[in-house]
């Protein structure tokens, strides 16, 4: 199958040259960031939506990835740009690998570090993506840095040495160098080509991340503004209808904010970050795109949980629905600790109080976004009976503080492969967090697609519509929920939103 290395899609579709060819010649939507074409007369790698006209079949040879395409010494292509290209996302190690290879995980070039924190050795993890992707760590991460460049040189106005040191670049002669070699051309040539963006001004860094159709945006924002932590972030409408989500942010000792806004014509967000975040750039793009669920693939998810008459009814209403994630993962922890036992505006009320009282003042352009979260250091350096003055009983305000002493030594941070169970496991070590609170916290802050919180109230109302009529209990909706799996997260946002 020449350079393909793809074992197929989410719903064990096989992959053939044959197949990805069929899906080229249709500009099929559903493959893109699936496989990538690299044409031999040219020399140049597609993705399969680009609108150049379709070469032969016997002039395409298909790879899993960009990094397999640029090893094999194809160039990106200047018109489709494959850096745009949505995420394939899978449940396996290698991808999580790969996702945190393209946060700028190797940008310091530590291999070892890398491979200890995904609970490998740095010989079995050049295994693994030799195995999945065709190339070895070093190329994988040397890829991913040259598209993120690229991708700054065409949508910003950033100096080549922002672009350079954003990139994970140690230096402008080694970027210099390393985009001559790979790409046969300077990075100057790229900006000179580039159209002048009309978005980026002086203040703010304005990028572009795609996703595959449909996207149910406005439900999303929707779920988004009910549990907003005020003075942190702040769903608004610009009055016609158009919705946008505005935060603060702080990263390695870094203040900014950032602004997301839908592009549903392009299939693209639209993301606008001060200025003083340019040099973290790859690491808060990752987190946006985990935030608002943009490597999900609706159309496989919709196909599985369809099968189910109730959720079948719902898919219609809102395709494109996906589950909301977390900007941060100490915020959704701490936030849903908040909500144990009481309402969704209950929680966002004391969530206010709690920033107000332990959070740091800050200046952004956008009303209501005041402060940055607390760390975990400062919560778990607060008494219990201080964060219960917020109007916490003091069993709750004890949860809060183990939470975050937790966080603080890492306890959040979850080595890739981990199963579900192990992580629900986990997380009720803390005093204060049981099974809802789990699996509530594995859902939307560590992206665990199967988590599903059973013991939610509004869960057990909503899957009773086939049933008899009375609210089903948390055993019986686990049990009809294992039809669901491994897209049980997105079943119980059905669910919710069935009770809108």
């Amino acid at each position: 199958m020449d350079a393909l290395n793809i074992n197929g899609l989410q719903d064990g579709t096989a992959l053939t040259h044959e197949s990805c060819y069929r899906a080229l010649t249709a500009k099929d939507a559903r493959f893109d960031g699936v496989f990538f074409t690299g044409v031999k007369t040219t020399g140049i790698y597609c993705r399969p939506v680009c609108s150049v006209k379709t070469p032969r079949a016997s002039s395409c040879v298909f790879f899993s990835s960009a990094a397999a395409a640029e090893a094999a010494g194809f160039r990106p292509c200047l018109r489709c740009r494959p850096e745009l290209a949505p995420y394939a996302l899978q449940q396996n190690l290698a991808y999580a690998v790969w996702q945190r290879i393209a946060a700028g995980a190797l940008n310091d070039g530590d291999t070892e570090r890398l491979a200890a924190e995904v609970g490998l050795s740095s010989r079995q993890l050049r295994r693994v993506l030799l195995q999945h992707f065709g190339v070895t760590p070093v190329e994988l991460a040397q890829t991913q840095r040259l598209l993120f460049a690229k991708k700054l040189l065409q949508e910003t106005r950033l100096p080549m040495s922002d672009v350079a040191y954003a990139a994970g670049f140690g230096s402008i002669r080694r970027f210099n160098a390393l985009f001559l070699v790979r790409y046969g051309m300077a990075p100057t040539s790229i900006r000179r080509a580039a159209e002048k963006s009309s978005n980026n001004d002086a203040d703010a860094i304005t990028l572009r991340l795609a996703y595959r159709p449909p996207f149910a945006w406005t439900e999303m924002l929707h779920y988004l503004s009910g549990r907003a932590i005020a003075g942190v972030e702040a769903v608004s409408d610009d009055g016609s209808g158009n919705l946008s989500y505005a935060r603060s942010v702080r990263v390695d000792g870094i203040n900014g904010y950032l602004r997301v806004q839908h592009l549903p014509e392009k299939h693209q967000l639209e993301v606008s970050l001060s200025t003083t975040l340019a040099h973290a750039l790859m690491p808060l793009l990752a987190r946006i795109r985990s935030q608002f669920d943009l490597d999900a693939n609706p159309q496989v998810i919709a196909a599985h949980l369809a099968t189910d008459p109730l959720l079948a009814k719902q898919i219609t209403k809102t395709p494109g629905l996906r589950v909301p994630g977390a900007f941060d993962g100490f915020e959704l922890a701490i936030r849903a600790v908040l909500g144990q036992q009481v309402s969704v505006a209950g929680a966002t009320t004391l969530s206010g109080r709690l920033v107000s009282r332990f959070g740091v003042a800050t200046v952004t352009p956008f009303a209501g976004v005041t402060h940055h979260f607390p760390t975990p250091e400062r919560l778990a350096a607060a008494s219990a009976a201080e964060i219960a003055a917020i109007g916490l009983p003091v069993a709750r305000a004890d949860a809060i503080r183990n939470l975050a002493q937790f966080a603080a030594q890492g306890g959040l941070e979850i080595k890739p492969g981990t199963p579900l169970p192990e992580v629900v496991a986990h997380l009720k070590t803390v005093r204060g967090i049981g099974e809802w609170t789990a699996q509530y916290i594995a859902m939307r802050a560590l992206r665990f697609t199967d988590a599903f919180p059973a013991g939610d109230l509004g869960l057990q109302k909503a899957a009773v519509e086939l049933e008899d009529g009375a609210r089903l209990t948390e055993k019986q909706l686990l049990h009809r929920a294992a039809n669901w799996s491994p897209w049980r997260g997105y079943a119980a946002l059905l669910l919710w939103q069935s009770l809108a």
